[in-house]
């Protein structure tokens, strides 16, 4: 199967459309591309919503340069999933907002057989490769050593549900969340570890847009299993990361009513943080309460109560 850079690869097949009048730097220019949505991407047989966020992204990066934009990184991307596609070729439609100095603006829908898949909003810029922090409180999540760490396979241990993702992805997770393969979930609704593409593939910041939705839904570490489909991604992109395995650690915060929002950090080989990233998504929940409580319970049970 194709790599992270071909299964992410957009043909133009419509020119953008010339500018609509409007204020200065707006262009509302209109361009279609074709791409083959590939199945070693998918997980339970779905395409993973980062991969299609990243593959939208580059139609949308083409569509800025098609314009004479100089913006060749998205910095950040806000993604509404209304249905899931399937494998197989797909369309992705692009209304460039507008071309700035310091930053693009662009609209972009991704569509299969005529129906709306996923409505995307992308700012688009260029990161300095050599900037630093101004200020920051971010630390790396910390690991064990690297050869304590834990490769996920492509068959996911308790539900049987397939992963060919992670033939794509080395993705690397420290044991003390993976209780859950044994049938003993850890409760902190947490998972870190460390990522990199199997085929050697740069973490480029288009990358980013995957890599910040490659883990396992934190649910698993709460006792539930099963496909937690994404409502709603959105990724800040930070930095340009340095060569190298990133560092990543993905939780929850709140799980209520049939639905979680996730966070999740992704930091470089220089201990940067490159990528941020924040989703809800719907939760598939049992009937009994998590592994651990909640935090309700656990501030209740807290000493001097």
């Amino acid at each position: 199967m194709a790599g992270f850079a071909a299964a992410t690869a957009v043909t133009p097949t419509a020119t953008p459309a010339a500018p609509a009048t409007g204020q200065a730097g707006d262009t509302c220019a209109h361009g279609a591309y074709a791409l083959d949505l590939d199945p070693a991407w998918t997980i339970g047989g779905k395409p993973n919503g980062g991969y299609l966020l990243a593959a939208m992204a580059r139609a949308a990066l083409a569509d800025a340069a098609a314009a004479g934009s100089a913006h060749i990184h998205p910095l950040a991307a806000s993604a509404n999933y209304v249905g899931s596609p399937d494998p197989g070729p797909a369309e992705v439609r692009v209304e460039l907002l507008r071309t700035g100095r310091t930053v693009s603006q662009a609209r972009a829908r991704l569509l299969q057989n005529g129906r709306i898949c996923i409505e995307a909003n992308f700012t688009l810029g260029a990161l300095d490769e050599a900037g630093e922090p101004w200020w920051g409180t971010n630390p790396p999540a910390p690991l064990p050593a690297p050869d304590h760490l834990v490769r996920i396979p492509p068959v996911e241990p308790v539900s049987g549900m397939t992963l060919p993702i992670m033939d794509e992805v080395v993705l690397e997770l420290d044991p003390a969340g993976l209780g859950f393969a044994v049938g003993a979930p850890g409760g902190t609704g947490e998972f870190a570890g460390r990522v990199s593409f199997a085929d050697g593939h740069p973490a480029d910041p288009v990358a980013l847009l995957f890599l910040a939705d490659v883990l396992p839904p934190v649910t698993m570490d709460l006792g539930a299993s099963g496909w937690m489909p994404t409502l709603q991604l959105t990724v800040y992109v930070r930095a340009v990361p340095a060569p190298g395995p990133l560092t990543i650690r993905h939780h929850a915060r709140l799980i209520e009513a049939g639905l979680m929002d996730e966070v999740c950090e992704v930091w470089d080989a220089r201990g940067r943080l490159v990528a941020q990233a924040t989703q809800l998504a719907s939760a598939r929940l049992p009937e009994a309460g998590p592994a651990g409580g909640t935090a309700g319970r656990v501030a209740e049970d807290a000493p001097g109560r």
